[in-house]
């Protein structure tokens, strides 16, 4: 592989991450609404969406997928019903008198976390763009190695990148929740504020192309 190709690369990748998009602003929510654990948990979901992007593309699956005008624009519109479906989830919640007393966010298990946020991972459209459009650019050619192996490291370095910029991201918002909680009445603003944000996601994810 070219150095300089994949140092560009690299460059262009974190540049993205760091713009907040879709991906940001859901660990956001979750690791706001209930704490590091579970935004972390979130990131490991995303990176293992990004990891079936990778496998998909490097077996052409994803340029097959693209070659249907109407699956972008499914998945697109998929993914925002997901994602208002978990924001309603979490306002919902809003309405249960069982939390504990002391106003800590109840936890979903880490295996609910994990699979809710590779699916939305995967219907992001944008993620499934990015190697479409982007990483083909960075390829080099007339060199032994074979494209879908540089594919496959390309989409390799963006889960990595992904795993610590979105880790990074989770420890802060959770830091910062943990510091907003401790009352029922912080819990509940809490849990309203991650709803919202995921709704802004749903409507990210609608608007973006």
């Amino acid at each position: 592989m070219d150095l300089r190709l994949v140092l560009l690369f690299l460059g262009m990748d974190l540049l993205l991450i760091c713009t907040p998009g879709p991906d940001m602003l859901y660990v956001a929510a979750r690791s706001l609404g209930q704490g590091r654990r579970t935004g972390l948990t979130a990131v490991a979901g995303i990176c293992c969406g990004y990891a079936v992007h990778t496998v998909l593309a490097a077996a052409g699956l994803a340029a097959a997928l693209r070659a249907v005008p109407a699956a972008l624009p499914a998945m697109r519109y998929a993914g925002a019903a997901y994602l208002v479906f978990l924001a309603v989830r979490t306002l919902m919640s809003l309405r249960d008198r069982t939390s504990p007393a002391l106003g800590s966010p109840s936890l979903d298990p880490a295996r609910k976390v994990l699979g809710q946020s590779a699916l939305t991972a995967l219907l992001n459209p944008k993620g499934l763009l990015l190697y479409l459009s982007l990483m083909p650019q960075f390829l080099a050619t007339g060199t032994t190695v074979p494209l879908g192996l540089q594919l496959t490291a390309l989409g390799l370095l963006h889960v990595a990148n992904c795993a610590i910029l979105y880790g990074l991201v989770a420890l802060v918002t959770a830091r910062a929740g943990r510091a907003l909680t401790g009352t029922p009445r912080a819990t509940r603003r809490i849990s309203a504020v991650s709803g919202t944000l995921l709704l802004v996601v749903a409507a990210a994810t609608l608007t973006t192309h």
